[in-house]
């Protein structure tokens, strides 16, 4: 029986037959599911066990990272109010793409009143999606400071470290003047694990200011504060960054795979020739077709870096091309 002509109930048979492995092939059926297959799956949903529940949630959500076209926000949407907390947390992770402003409410809610840590936990890292939008005004101002009040509050407060820390990550997106010190405060903490929290909410701040405090921690002894500084490098673009990360690499010191991830997508960001030499060189000595993969992504991912770069200078007004050209000039005559 191949995919296509499965009956949807020989796959909800299937999900209640507990002894049985749940046939990873029948996992494309749940996206985009129909409202009549998706009210017959929250129908019987009371009489699926827990282990099996999060047996089909977790197969989906691998599914998601490894095929960008499935869509499973039906399913989240309906599993929002779970009554089980481990459930609720997979749901919001499925609705990890939607841009819904009332999935912002909702996640609000949830990071305010969720009786569970597991939830408020993917609320709290999911609302970063909704600042950012927020400040591209693409978001209605209300929801967005609302839900970076609900954020502020969560780091300042007594909440558990871990969602301290995350909704410090995400409201890193807000360009609230309150945030810049509650990063500073996490920064100068002595925990490694503050430090890299504040590390990643600066990348995402695009604001210039914390360059100096990144480069800073790109050589730390601790991989997780080394990883965050590679990250927020990249995303901030800084270029005397380029030639520490470049180092890192080419020496071979850095032994952390995530590590050295990082360092080859944040060079793509900062771009530079030497960034493409560096990369070729690698995809030239690489055998393994996941690291190729990879590598040929952020090519391509320098290859828009360079395209904006060449963008931002067409961009620049007169009076900034007449310097450029006094600069030229009096670098000839010396």
């Amino acid at each position: 029986m191949t995919e296509s002509t499965t009956s949807f109930q020989t796959v909800l048979d299937a999900l209640q037959d507990a002894k049985k492995d749940f046939p990873r092939r029948y996992l494309p059926l749940f996206s985009d599911i129909a409202p009549l297959e998706l009210q017959t799956l929250i129908d019987l949903w009371p009489r699926i066990n827990l282990t099996r529940k999060l047996t089909l949630l977790n197969g989906l959500l691998s599914l998601m990272d490894s095929d960008t076209l499935v869509s499973f926000e039906d399913i989240g949407w309906s599993l929002l109010n779970d009554p089980e907390g481990d459930v609720r947390a997979c749901a919001i992770r499925l609705l990890a793409e939607s841009d819904d402003p009332e999935l912002a409410e909702s996640l609000i809610e949830i990071l305010k009143n969720d009786p569970d840590l597991d939830p408020r936990l993917e609320a709290a890292k999911l609302l970063g999606e909704f600042i950012l939008l927020g400040e591209l005004e693409e978001l209605d101002g209300d929801i967005h400071h609302e839900a970076e009040e609900a954020l502020m509050k969560v780091v300042s407060g007594e909440e558990h470290a871990s969602l301290r820390k995350l909704a410090l990550e995400s409201v890193g997106y807000s360009s609230r003047v309150e945030v810049e010190t509650l990063i500073h405060t996490a920064f100068n903490r002595s925990d490694p694990t503050w430090v890299a929290s504040a590390l990643i909410a600066m990348g995402r701040s695009s604001d210039e200011q914390w360059g100096e405090d990144v480069v800073s921690m790109l050589l730390n002894e601790d991989p997780r504060i080394r990883l965050a500084a590679v990250q927020a490098a990249g995303d901030l673009r800084i270029e005397d960054a380029r030639p520490i990360i470049l180092g890192m690499l080419l020496e071979g010191e850095e032994d952390e795979d995530d590590v050295i991830a990082a360092g080859i997508w944040s060079l793509s960001q900062i771009g530079g020739e030497d960034v493409r030499v560096f990369l070729t060189d690698m995809l030239d000595r690489t055998e393994d077709e996941d690291v190729i993969g990879f590598i040929e992504d952020a090519l391509e991912n320098l290859d828009l870096t360079d395209d904006l770069e060449k963008f931002d200078l067409l961009a620049l007004d007169e009076d900034d091309l007449d310097e450029l050209e006094e600069v030229d000039e009096t670098d000839e005559e010396e």
